[in-house]
């Protein structure tokens, strides 16, 4: 398919949404202009060697009445990438019953849903119907209450583990997937850094448990590819004879803050990265033998 019938496909089903959602109490679009440009390429028989200039985004906004779930609010947010329907939309489920964990869990459902059934059709209405059938399931699980910990005199304190995780992505170039990876490291207390472009990298550090927090919510969103390629884990209660903990969390970092790098993008789309440059970037934080890892090749 071409951009032209992307396009195409995607204007026709956001009138669909706009049909049988026509309140903005039931649909709002984010972005009026990206709708207008999305239109005026349609209608203009743009050129079909790229892409519409901007996405459209919009929130399907949804009350729930059935058990344990009376009036409750359920917010469906959307992104299109060019390709859609293609490929998967970006799809975000927000509801204030859910805690953080089951909203990622919830995610990952619908995504394995939408692969299994709806890649390469228009499937924002299967999502949305889909989150309606389903959240019950999810809303339950957060209201079963926990058994209270058993109580051990003598238990031992768990072990602290400082984490650092390279993650490795087909490519990184959605803004808002950028914007998530830069958020959530900070709300996380997490350094390192993001490498946007084809392929993407991600570096995060940290305490493992905000780390393995950050990794359940980036791998929730709709990639092509994604994954952990290294890890390192090192517990920080080592004690020598006689002494406290030798080694703190904050002198293990080896970044300070994080940060979105980018090192000469080049490429027709501007999405290639100088490798060297890269090379010489993780030389500086002593972290240069990832380089290996990635890509199978020593850096210069």
């Amino acid at each position: 398919m071409s951009y032209l019938e992307w396009a195409e496909s995607q204007l026709a089903e956001i009138e669909l949404l706009t049909s049988m959602f026509p309140t903005l109490d039931e649909l709002e679009l984010t972005d009026q202009l990206a709708l207008a440009e999305l239109r005026d390429y349609v209608e203009s028989s743009a050129s079909a060697d790229s892409p519409p200039p901007s996405r459209p985004q919009f929130l399907i906004k949804q009350k729930l009445d059935c058990a344990n779930t009376e009036g409750m609010e359920v917010i469906v947010s959307c992104a299109y990438p060019s390709e859609y329907p293609s490929v998967l939309p970006e799809i975000t489920v927000r509801c204030s019953s859910l805690s953080r964990a089951q909203q990622t869990e919830l995610h990952a459902h619908l995504n394995t849903y939408l692969m299994e059934n709806c890649q390469g059709e228009v499937c924002v209405l299967s999502a949305v119907d889909w989150v309606k059938d389903n959240l019950q399931v999810f809303v339950n699980k957060s209201s079963l209450a926990a058994p209270p910990p058993k109580k051990e005199s003598a238990s031992p304190q768990p072990r602290e583990v400082f984490s650092r995780l390279w993650i490795y992505s087909h490519h990184i170039y959605n803004k808002s997937k950028r914007k998530n990876i830069l958020e959530w490291s900070k709300e996380l207390c997490l350094s390192g850094f993001s490498m946007p472009g084809k392929p993407g990298i991600v570096c995060v550090e940290g305490p493992q448990s905000a780390c393995e927090e950050f990794w359940s919510r980036v791998k929730a969103l709709t990639w092509k590819k994604i994954m952990i390629r290294h890890r390192e884990d090192i517990p920080l209660d080592r004690q020598g004879e006689g002494s406290g903990i030798v080694e703190s969390l904050d002198c293990l970092r080896k970044f300070t803050g994080f940060e979105e790098a980018m090192f000469d993008p080049h490429g027709n789309r501007g999405n290639h990265m100088d490798l060297g440059q890269l090379y010489q970037f993780l030389n500086e934080k002593g972290c240069c033998d990832v380089f290996q890892i990635y890509f199978g090749i020593e850096g210069r």
